[in-house]
């Protein structure tokens, strides 16, 4: 199973929806708060280059990252994970 994190802003809709479709699919997570958090916000801006949240980021494979919500790559992710 993929380790997953989502970095994560207050108030941010996309990420609410974001974390309800990993939970619907199964995935396990972990949000970062970014406000919270100077190194992760560092981390997304100047290492990824993403300037909205929620940027998910799936530890088994670091070049798999995104920004937004992505019910499609969610899906993919679940799909991914059923085949593991």
């Amino acid at each position: 199973m993929y380790s997953v994190t989502v970095y994560s802003t207050p108030n941010c809709q996309q990420c609410k929806m974001t974390y309800r479709a990993l939970e619907a699919k199964g995935i396990a997570f972990e949000v970062v708060e970014v406000a919270e958090n100077p190194a992760a916000l560092e981390f997304i801006t100047d290492e990824l280059g993403y300037s909205r949240a929620p940027v998910v980021v799936v530890d088994q494979e670091p070049q798999n990252h995104w920004s937004g919500f992505r019910p499609d790559l969610v899906e993919n992710l679940a799909k991914a994970n059923a085949a593991a």
